[in-house]
Formats: structure tokens, sequence, C-alpha cells
């Protein structure tokens, strides 16, 4: 896991390329990849969150969640991002055809996860919840994971470059309107469920 994920931000052409050649069977041994690494944002947000704290603008008074309140958020932000993973890899299978690519759902939802590996590297700074720096990074690694889809579809899914070009932006579209409705679904969430509660 710890090589895919070093070779997908060092090295992402070779990386791609060994993904690439894996079996059938190898590609459904990777499905705990994007399960155990979306922990990694889950739990720093939360320990960030709940024992740091932050700051908005100028001001003086430290912000934190009180643990009851940020374990359910915590809970939902997990899953929120592996259902993301499925029902985008769902999505990736059924364009699949379309641009002349061979595939099966479970290693579609792989390639997205591991496509995803530079978001959930960059959650770990929720650990110290500084929000200019962790919009900073979260842009980041959104730029970097559009990239890696960009460069690895082709590779994987042994299409042309145009056609890989347009399915990697097909996908791109669908993170976007999912991404729409993550954030619509987050304020109903707050808002009527499990509104955040400060520590005083």
């Amino acid at each position: 896991m710890l090589h895919h994920a070093l070779g997908l931000l060092v090295q992402p052409r070779q990386q791609w390329q060994q993904i690439a050649a894996m079996s059938a069977k190898n590609f459904n041994r990777q499905i705990p990849y994007c399960i155990i690494l979306a922990l990694l944002p889950a739990l720093a947000w939360y320990f960030g969150t709940t024992k740091i704290g932050w700051r908005i603008g100028d001001a003086q008074h430290l912000w934190t969640l009180t643990s009851a309140s940020a374990l359910p958020l915590a809970a939902v932000f997990y899953l929120t991002m592996i259902f993301a993973i499925v029902g985008i890899g769902f999505l990736m299978h059924w364009m699949a055809r379309t641009y002349g690519a061979q595939t099966h759902p479970l290693k579609a939802i792989v390639v997205v996860g591991f496509a995803a590996t530079p978001i959930f590297i960059a959650g770990i700074a929720g650990f110290y919840p500084l929000m200019w720096f962790d919009i900073l990074l979260a842009t980041l690694a959104a730029a970097y994971a559009v990239y890696l889809l960009y460069l690895g579809i082709p590779i994987v899914f042994d299409v042309s470059t145009e056609r890989g070009f347009l399915f990697a932006s097909a996908i791109i579209a669908v993170c976007l309107v999912i991404g729409v409705l993550i954030m619509v679904a987050t304020v109903l969430y707050w808002a009527y469920v499990a509104e955040p509660v400060f520590q005083v």
C-alpha cells in the first residue's frame, strides 16, 4: 500500500504502468487501499477539530468541536469519501465502453482510489487545522489527483492518449457534480441532522 502511494506521488507514470500490469485478481486485492487511506483525513480532522482547534481571521478565540459532535461528523466524512470513490468508479466502468476501454467495476473503483491518493495524503494536514494552509494544500492535492487521472487512464485502460483525455475529462465532470452534491448534502446534514457543537 505504501509502495503504491509513494509511487503515485513520486513516479506516477511508472506506478501506473505497474498497476496496469496487474491481473484482475490482484486488482480486486487493492480494494482495501482506499478504505484504509480514507481513514487518514477523517481521523486527522477529528483530532484537529477537537484537540487543536482553529482561528477565524485575526480572532484570538480558538474554535474546537466537542468530541460527541465531531465523532458523527468524522464518520460521515469517512463514509462520504468511500461512497464517492465507489460511485465515481461505477460511473467510470459504465462510461468505459464509450471510449473503447475494457474494465470491470472493481478495477474502475481501484483506479479512482489510486488517483485520489494525493487527497487522502493531504488530509493529514487536518491534524493542525490552519485554514489557509489546508485550503491551499487541498487545492494542490485535487490538482495532482486530476493530473493522475489524465496520466493513468490511457495507461491502465489501454486506450489512445486522445480517448484517454476525453475519458478522464468525463470523469472530472462527474467528480465536480458529485463534489457539488456533497457540499449541498453537508449543509443539509449540518442544519437538520448533526449540527456542529463548539466547546465554550
